[in-house]
């Protein structure tokens, strides 16, 4: 059996349909797991429970920590954690292989590309909280008890993929024939990892099991586009006005008096003023290539 734990985001919804390649029972557990074809088993568990969490996992042999929490750095100061160490324990019981899907907050700022070599620098409260808990994974991992890999990815693009600023900011815009909004700085380039890929790379990793004990970057494009064609792109795409605006740093710190995402969003804004430059060959060169940029914002555009 594999078990994804967190199982109502966008990446579950693109692991779902590929697990069956793999195995023949699949367990979606989260606060309120919902069904995808109907066979699957369904779950209830906080993982801020330990005992609970240890029950989800029991009987996996892969589990998928694909679990998201509420963009804030107080609940994940207090949450991520807890968390990790309860999924740890767990599979360590279990004999089961973890799988954890990370982000790229504890590189910092990268001045070039991001690899899986690059030194762990956060700028943000938040990426020293996602440092923290990759730390303690793999330095488990180093005891010898435990098998895991962190399948690591750049921002998310694809279709489903709705908590993203592209989603709120530049496709519903543009669908709405509206003018987009892009963040900081509309000339330098920016890589997004296609959800489609995702999915299927995560479940890959999963099931090659000389792929354990190391750090995976997720196939993302070498191709990253500019805000300004991303946007051009997208347009063309749905057949609306490239018109757009730019979010400057200092008018998402005037938004955060108001607006509570937009506060947690100010120290990340270095990700949108700077080049964010994600590299995946050694999951490329292994396995397979991902996505074009401008076809994945294509293939976005078109499931608006």
């Amino acid at each position: 059996m594999q078990t994804i734990l967190g199982s109502g985001g966008s990446i579950s919804k693109e692991l779902v349909p590929v697990l069956p390649q793999y195995t023949d029972r699949i367990r979606l557990a989260g606060r309120n797991p919902k069904p995808f074809t109907g066979k699957e088993e369904l779950f209830s568990v906080d993982l801020l429970d330990a005992e609970r969490t240890a029950s989800a996992v029991e009987g996996s042999d892969v589990v998928y920590l694909l679990a998201g929490l509420l963009y804030d750095t107080k609940v994940w100061a207090a949450s991520w954690p807890r968390v990790m160490e309860n999924v740890v324990l767990a599979c360590k019981k279990h004999k089961a292989r973890l799988v954890f899907l990370d982000n790229v907050y504890m590189y910092g700022l990268v001045k070039g590309k991001m690899t899986e070599e690059t030194p762990y620098n956060p700028c943000s409260r938040k990426g020293g909280i996602r440092a923290g808990i990759a730390s303690y994974l793999m330095d488990e991992v180093k005891k010898g008890d435990l098998q895991a890999l962190i399948a690591r990815s750049a921002d998310f693009l694809g279709p489903g993929a709705f908590n993203t600023f592209m989603h709120a900011m530049v496709f519903l815009k543009l669908k709405d024939r509206k003018s987009a909004t892009w963040l900081c700085n509309d000339n330098v380039k920016h890589s997004f990892s296609f959800t489609r890929d995702l999915g299927k790379a995560v479940a890959l990793l999963g099931n090659a099991t000389d792929a354990f004990n190391q750090v995976w970057h997720l196939p993302t494009a070498g191709d990253p586009l500019t805000g300004h064609e991303f946007i051009s792109t997208a347009a063309t795409a749905m057949g609306a006005d490239p018109k757009y605006s730019v979010m400057k740093p200092w008018m998402l710190s005037m938004g955060g008096l108001f607006n509570h995402l937009a506060r947690e969003s100010v120290e990340m804004a270095y990700q949108y003023k700077y080049e964010y430059l994600f590299d995946s060959s050694k999951f490329e060169s292994r396995f397979f290539k991902a996505t074009p940029s401008v076809e994945a914002v294509k293939l976005t555009a078109a499931s608006y």
